[in-house]
């Protein structure tokens, strides 16, 4: 994925966190949203973002199709 991609993440379920992580030899937190029912975030890989950690049910949509992450409920 280059820098100006972005991912959409549509929340289906109250509470989906989307954690982003850093880039570098240590990779650490550096951001966190948290996202109820039907909202949705529109995010970017950057210089300073290299993962993103989705958690809860929610639709991923990214240049390389949709992905459905679940919930542990």
């Amino acid at each position: 994925m280059n820098q100006s991609d972005y991912v959409v993440i549509e929340a289906e379920e109250d509470g989906v966190h989307v954690i982003g992580l850093t880039r570098g030899q240590d990779t650490k937190f550096h951001h966190s949203e948290k996202l109820d029912a039907g909202e949705v975030m529109i995010a970017q890989f950057t210089e300073h973002t290299s993962a993103m950690k989705i958690r809860g049910k929610a639709k991923i949509y990214t240049a390389h199709g949709i992905i459905q992450s679940y919930s542990k409920k």
